[in-house]
């Protein structure tokens, strides 16, 4: 479904097509759902902040003007409902280490077999691993807006105009954070990578 459809979908919500928005709600709820629960830690509130993104999705609908694309208007209320949740709830936004898997939504995603394939060695996959815990370590290390940026960019695949758009600041600003992410990981990737320190990877 193209951001033509989107369109579409959105002027027959706006005439009161609540059929129109169960499909938008179809189409976005999965990668809604993996944002959140790369804010919150409590799997069980994921569910229910993706409910209520999508609940305040609707409510707006009507002033969506179209000058963005809809799913960074709706990313950016994702993020909003779940810093709400979390300041309602006292708890600091944490990433899970399940939230970096891979996740089966029905688009292309690279599967990763547990059964070794030719040339590799049980030290290499042990290697492998253990870059993976040091990232997922790294990221969660990061500030909740440098992880926030990282996330968008780098998992989500936003650019920067609709990461800024979705944090709700400059351009040069996310280009910052998102520099700073990189470098912080980096900097615990490298012992491991045996990279020198003028090199990010």
């Amino acid at each position: 479904m193209s951001a033509e459809a989107d369109a579409l979908l959105i002027e027959r919500v706006k005439r009161g097509d609540q059929r129109a928005f169960e499909l938008l709600v179809i189409k976005y709820q999965r990668r809604v759902e993996r944002l959140i629960s790369r804010m919150v830690r409590d799997t069980d509130l994921v569910a229910d902040i993706a409910q209520e993104t999508f609940i305040r999705a609707y409510r707006a609908l009507p002033q969506f003007r179209g000058e963005s694309a809809f799913y960074t208007w709706l990313y950016r209320i994702a993020v909003n409902t779940a810093k709400k949740a979390l300041v309602e709830l006292k708890r600091d936004p944490l990433v899970p280490e399940a939230a970096y898997a891979p996740v089966d939504d029905g688009e292309e995603t690279s599967r990763v077999e547990n059964e070794l394939s030719d040339g590799e060695t049980p030290e290499a996959v042990l290697a492998s691993k253990e870059v993976a815990a040091t990232l997922n370590a790294a990221i969660d290390a990061l500030s909740e807006d440098l992880r926030q940026a990282i996330t968008l960019r780098e998992i989500e695949g936003l650019s920067y105009e609709e990461i800024a758009e979705v944090m709700n600041c400059p351009i040069g600003t996310v280009r910052s954070r998102i520099f700073r992410a990189r470098e912080a990981i980096a900097q615990r990737l490298r012992p491991l990578l045996g990279t020198r320190g003028d090199e990010r990877w």
